[in-house]
Formats: structure tokens, sequence, C-alpha cells
């Protein structure tokens, strides 16, 4: 060999790097936690987490800490974010296990159509604002087209993590709203990543008809191997694994199938998320998979891994920012266009199937909490380009705040639907009836 071994990481940056990880991980939890007895999503708090360490806070409150502890050195930081990128994998492919595919079938036609609506609409005013915002919220290229792309897909999505857990805290899993709630989002979340696999390729390969006509073709070709090719691969591979016997083998399995099929679709110049995200929806569907058996692999990256990156995206927001007029104005205009598009989309869905208003607005209040969706596409965003810093600190902050105000909105609305029958008959089974303790929702981390 004419190389010797790569040398290991230098004492002073494993140091930092490690003050940074425990830093991150613990303020995360104990926001986590404080937002959580406060009615809200952890997510709120584990994104605060970095806030208050990252330059919003620390960095004015004591410089010379903040210096040490999150130093401008491209090496260091990327140790970080590999860690975040890791956790946003993982939890991704978590997430998609646990989309009810079933259900998506049962709610059929009626699910599809207020899915249709609640993201064309939204997806077009998206579109229209970044068109009109100001130049000073265009990322460093300038490049207004693919900012307003992707200000529209980072305005349809919608969180099923954020609204599985919401609608298990307010005992509404059970009511038909919920159910056709949590189908729509269910939807809205895989065509979201679809659609961002196409802007963010648009990021790196130019905006152009070839380069669109490329992203489609290779999606349509990811979508085909992972019918006829994945899933029938998963069956053999998970019952192999199921054979150990042991939940660590499993869980080793699993994390591995999806960080192998995200390396799939980024080597295809996808984004990493897809490939994560219907690795998960696969595995799901081959239901070989005991679902005491993914506690542990939960457990790890809702209680570590999911916080660190929650944290780390965190500490690329700036705050500050918006002190700044212009900033603060764009801010309130996109915030007022995700609403309004939510609500107007889920509605119009509504009335084409024939729900009354109050129906309509519930679906509205659900549907508009984008949580940890927004905020995956947004850091995405911010990696490949498509966004600055103003554009992402503007696309969480919707995030937080749509988030915060689901709750309060869909009980008021349920409050004015009567419960049918069948609806008690399912809470009931569910373990929904009387005093009974909400029932535990897989995907249902405080993210």
């Amino acid at each position: 060999m004419t190389t010797g071994p790569m040398p290991p990481v230098a004492a002073g940056t494993l140091l930092v790097f490690l003050a940074q990880l425990a830093a991150l991980l613990l303020v995360a939890v104990l926001l986590g936690r404080l937002a959580t007895r406060l009615g809200l999503a952890a997510v709120v708090g584990e994104l605060f987490a970095g806030v208050l360490l990252g330059p919003s806070v620390l960095g004015h409150a004591a410089p010379p800490v903040a210096a040490w502890l999150f130093p401008h050195q491209t090496g260091q930081f990327n140790m970080l974010d590999a860690v975040g990128q890791l956790g946003m994998l993982l939890l991704v492919g978590v997430a998609g296990m646990y989309l009810d595919v079933g259900l998506l079938r049962r709610q059929g036609p009626r699910a599809g159509v207020v899915s249709l609506t609640s993201l064309v609409v939204p997806l077009g005013l998206g579109v229209a604002c970044g068109l009109l915002l100001p130049a000073a919220i265009l990322p460093a290229s300038g490049d207004r087209t693919l900012f307003a792309s992707f200000l529209g897909v980072a305005l349809c999505v919608s969180a099923i993590p954020v609204i599985a857990k919401i609608l298990a805290d307010l005992r509404l899993l059970h009511r038909d709203i919920g159910q056709l709630t949590l189908t729509a989002a269910g939807v809205d979340d895989a065509v979201g990543w679809l659609l961002l696999s196409i802007v963010a390729t648009m990021a790196t390969a130019g905006v152009s008809t070839g380069a669109i006509a490329h992203s489609v073709l290779t999606l349509a070709g990811i979508l085909l191997g992972t019918v006829v090719v994945l899933r029938p691969l998963l069956r053999v591979v998970l019952r192999a694994a199921g054979r150990a016997g042991d939940q660590a083998t499993m869980t080793a399995v699993i994390a591995a199938l999806i960080l192998l099929c995200a390396t799939v679709t980024q080597a295809l110049k996808m984004e990493a998320v897809l490939g994560a995200f219907l690795c998960g929806i696969a595995i799901g569907a081959t239901r070989n998979v005991d679902p005491a058996r993914l506690s542990a692999l939960r457990t790890v990256v809702l209680g570590v891994l999911a916080p660190i990156f929650f944290a780390t995206a965190g500490l690329r927001m700036d705050l500050t920012l918006l002190g700044h007029p212009i900033v603060a104005l764009s801010a309130v205009a996109v915030l007022a266009v995700a609403i309004a598009g939510k609500f107007a989309g889920a509605y119009a869905g509504a009335t084409m199937i024939r729900l009354d208003r109050w129906h309509a607005l519930g679906l509205g209040a659900g549907l508009n909490a984008r949580g940890v969706v927004q905020i995956v596409v947004a850091s995405v965003g911010l990696r490949v380009g498509a966004i600055g810093t103003a554009g992402y600190t503007i696309i969480v902050l919707v995030a937080l705040i749509t988030s915060v105000m689901a709750p309060p909105m869909l009980q008021y609305a349920l409050r004015r639907i009567e419960p049918t029958p069948a609806e008690q008959e399912r809470a009931a089974r569910l373990g929904l009836a009387g005093d009974e303790p909400p029932v535990a929702v897989p995907v249902g981390s405080p993210t």
C-alpha cells in the first residue's frame, strides 16, 4: 500500500463535536418536554433549542461561547450536520412504515378529492407568492423561478406524524373527520416528497424542460422499482431477519435498508428522503414485521436522533432577520398564504364530497399542520441552494405556527359535530371510550 491509514479526528475537533451533541440533545429534550407540558408539539421546543444555542440568542448574548461551541468552520459543522441528516432519514423512514396503505384504499375517492384540492391550491398560491416576494428573500443564486417552485412545494405539504399525534392527544382518531384527515395527510406527504425530489433536481441540474422530464422519468422508474423489486426483496430479507429472534438484528436490518434505499435515490440524483420514505412504506406494507420489533428503532430515532436533527435545523434559523421590515412582512405574507391555501383547498375538497362547513373547517385545521415535514423540506431547500437563510427562517416559522394552531381549531370544529354510532363503536374498539387514555399511535412521536 502506498498510503497509510486515514488519520483520526483531531482531539480539538472531537471535543467540540461532543460538546455540540451533548448541548443540543440536552436542551432539545428539556425544551421538548416543556413544550408538551404546554400542550404543544415537542418539535417546537426541539427547534427552539437550536434557536437558543444559535445566532439568534447565544450568538448575541455570549459571542465567545457561541464562537467556541459552534465555530464557523465547514468541516466542524459538517460532522454535526451528518448526524442530523442520519436522524432525518431514519425519521422519514419510520414515519413511512406507519402510513396505513389499507386506510388509503378504503377512503378511496373521498380522500383523493380532499388531497388533490389541499395540494393544488396551496401549491399554486405558494408559487405565486414566491414570484411576488421581494428580491431580498431570494437565495444567493437569485433564481426566482426555482425559489417560487420550492416555496410552492413547502406550502403544499402536511405532516402526518404531527397530525397523528394531535388527533391522538385530542381523542379524535375514531372520528370520521380524524380518519379522513389522516388519510388525506398521508397522500399529501407522499406527493410532497415526490415534488420535493423534482424541485431539488431542478436546483442541481438547472430549470429546463429536459431536466424536469428526466426527473419525472427517473421518479417513475423509482416508483416502479419499489413495487416490482423492493417489496418482494424486503419480504425475503425481513423474514430472514425475523428468524434471528432478537430485536437488535431487526433494528439494524431495517435501519440499513432505509439508508440503502436513501443511497439509491441520492445516486439517481433524486433526494435521499424519497428513498427513505418509500422504503418505510414498503416495509410497512409487507406486514412481516411485528410492531413490537420496531420499538427499539423508534425509541432511538425519536428520542435521540430526531431531537438532534431539529435542534440542528434551529441552529440555521436567524430570528434577528425578522428585525428587517422586508423579511418580517414577507414572513407575514407567506404565513397568510400558507394558512389560506390549506383551508381553501380543504374547504373546496370537503364541499365536493358534500361535507358541511364544520367538517371542512376541521379538515383545514388538521391539514394545516406542517411540522416535521416542512422542516425537512426547508432543510433540503437550504442544502441545494433553492432558498437562503431568510427563506429558511420564514418556512420553519410557518411550520411551527401552523402546528401550534391546529389543536385549538380542531377542537372548535369538532365540538359542533355530533359523533355518530359508527364513531362510538370505533372508539370502543380502539380504547378511546369514556375516561380511558388515548390510544398509542405508532408514529405518535412528539414530533
